[in-house]
């Protein structure tokens, strides 16, 4: 009724059908935020606590756990959709912004990039077998011996 009385020039059926298309998009919307999981290697599940620790982590201004291990850092490609989500939504940021960050740390001399994996496969597999490894994945793996990152 609400619609209606404030687009009253507007046929009903348009607008229907303009108030689906707006459903839809908020429901696919809805499923991919927050989708990409951060996945931590056992020995650093206490490490990290909270969401600016994790972008001080991938930017490369934090480069050692609190325990004083170095932290491995593994990303998938800048191209691979599961990055680009990663880093909007978990880092608050564009991945050429984080890309430019490792780019000018690697050519300053200050620090190196994160190592790059092909595949998911083989992001859960090299955090899961490095020690104070960190990376992400698009979704939570059922069935596997994978330790999230949940922010307190």
């Amino acid at each position: 009724m609400i619609l209606h009385f404030i687009n009253k020039g507007v046929p009903q059926k348009r607008l229907s059908i303009s108030a689906l298309l707006l459903c839809i998009a908020l429901l696919l919307n809805a499923q991919t935020v927050n989708a990409s999981e951060v996945i931590v290697s056992a020995n650093t599940i206490e490490q990290l606590k909270d969401f600016h620790e994790l972008r001080a982590i991938f930017s490369l201004r934090t480069l050692y756990w609190p325990n004083g291990e170095k932290i491995r850092i593994f990303v998938l490609p800048d191209n691979n959709a599961v990055h680009k989500e990663f880093v909007k939504e978990k880092l608050g940021m564009f991945p050429h912004q984080l890309r430019r960050t490792w780019n000018r740390m690697t050519y300053t001399g200050t620090g190196q990039p994160p190592v790059t994996v092909d595949s998911i496969a083989e992001m859960l597999d090299k955090v899961q077998h490095t020690d104070n490894a960190i990376g992400y994945i698009g979704r939570r793996v059922e069935g596997e011996s994978i330790h999230y990152f949940n922010a307190h």
